[in-house]
């Protein structure tokens, strides 16, 4: 009796799936062939395939430098994943990832985004054209900028986005670009160059480039900046476990970057649900939403975990802080930790709220237009929107940021 993966398999060759060793591929018995599109999809030898919720389209080819396994992947047309892991994440078209990935939950590679070999993934998400080298961890951060594969942001090889602090907390997510302006694919990209680092959380401008070797824990908010870094004299000095020294900037910095995938989820709303084509199928564009639904509530989770640590926090800034640095770091601590259900409550409930939707149907009324005239091709229709339409855009969804961020902000009105 064949087993249930070997009948899937054959239902996949019938279907026209190109299954070159079809004894070295494993199919997981919740697996639904009728995901997995008979046109041109290549599964080399040693893939593996799991999850109920796996889609597969046209053109993608797994495997082509080793093994992968997917689980709960939704993978999009003409994408390459060609050795690695992939799990609960989404992928679309023409992205790509090299050998020897590690991508996990929450993960997004929007269009013509890629990493070359060895790059680890989670809670990431890449805006189109982002490009990212090899020997990478680029966990917990969201990067845009750029307007095509010959014009776009890059991360060099070797690079680390640093996400987990010395007090064993993760709210450390980096907002390397924008939302607002980042969707509309005509920023100046920004460069983070080869064997360096970004310490999180921190906010980068488009146009910011660092130079390679450089290790950046500040934010950069001016626009068109090159940041190469100090090479701090050696030496050794006390360290206080449990002391935030700038719980203000790490708590802002996590507002922000919440606010920013909540006006993501409206742009996914409005505006992706309009290019559902046989390449951007419903099923794909759910896999899209569930993933940043993750994005989400992973991030609010990890601000959460910060919140419930200030109690012990406060002590340890009263034994190992100078008196006069006292008042108000005990203040924004205390507020935090008292206040956070408030502000847990307030990013679930202003969620789907827009301050402003006269630019959003004005904005959503120039899309149309540009349908009309270009079809269904994400890329092609916002490249194609005018200066003044874009700006609409960018209007509407930098409203919901700054409502959000605000309405948070005043919950825990010492951090203002």
């Amino acid at each position: 009796m064949k087993s249930h993966s070997a009948l899937k398999i054959e239902k996949l060759i019938q279907k026209g799936v190109k299954i070159p060793n079809p004894q070295g591929v494993e199919i997981g018995p919740e697996v639904d062939v009728d995901r997995i599109s008979g046109d041109g999809v290549v599964i080399h030898t040693g893939c593996k395939l799991y999850g109920s919720s796996t889609l597969i389209l046209r053109g993608t080819t797994l495997g082509y430098e080793g093994p992968v396994t997917i689980k709960n992947c939704q993978v999009g047309p003409q994408v390459e994943l060609k050795a690695g892991f992939f799990r609960n994440s989404v992928f679309l078209k023409k992205s790509s990832m090299g050998s020897g990935a590690n991508v996990r939950e929450g993960t997004i590679l929007e269009e013509e985004s890629s990493a070359a070999h060895t790059v680890g993934l989670k809670q990431t998400i890449l805006f189109p054209f982002v490009t990212l080298g090899s020997l990478i961890n680029f966990c917990d951060c969201l990067m845009s900028g750029g307007t095509s594969r010959k014009n776009h942001s890059e991360v060099g090889s070797s690079y680390i986005h640093f996400n987990y602090t010395p007090n064993q907390d993760k709210a450390t997510p980096s907002l390397i670009g924008d939302v607002p302006r980042g969707v509309m694919l005509n920023q100046r990209p920004i460069f983070l160059g080869g064997q360096g680092g970004l310490v999180g959380p921190c906010r980068l401008e488009f146009g910011t480039v660092i130079a390679a070797g450089s290790i950046v824990r500040k934010d950069e908010l001016k626009p068109e900046r090159l940041l190469i870094a100090n090479i701090a004299k050696g030496g050794s000095i006390p360290f206080a476990p449990g002391v935030y020294y700038n719980i203000k900037r790490i708590t802002v910095n996590n507002i922000i970057y919440i606010a920013n995938l909540i006006a993501l989820d409206h742009w996914y709303t409005h505006v992706r649900s309009q290019f559902l084509s046989d390449d951007f199928p419903k099923s794909l564009f759910d896999g899209l939403k569930e993933k940043l639904d993750m994005a989400i509530g992973e991030r609010i989770h990890r601000l959460k975990a910060l919140s419930q640590k200030m109690v012990d926090s406060v002590q340890a800034d009263q034994s190992h802080t100078k008196e006069n640095e006292l008042p108000l770091v005990l203040k924004q601590k205390n507020e935090l930790f008292k206040r956070w259900t408030e502000i847990e409550e307030y990013f679930k409930s202003e969620r789907n709220t827009e301050e402003n939707k006269g630019l959003r149907d004005v904005f959503l009324e120039k899309l149309y237009l540009g349908i009309e005239t270009s079809g269904k091709d994400y890329i092609l229709v916002i490249k194609g929107l005018s200066i003044e339409d874009t700006k609409a855009g960018t209007d509407w969804l930098q409203g919901i940021v700054d409502h959000i961020t605000a309405g948070a902000l005043k919950i825990i009105p010492s951090f203002l």
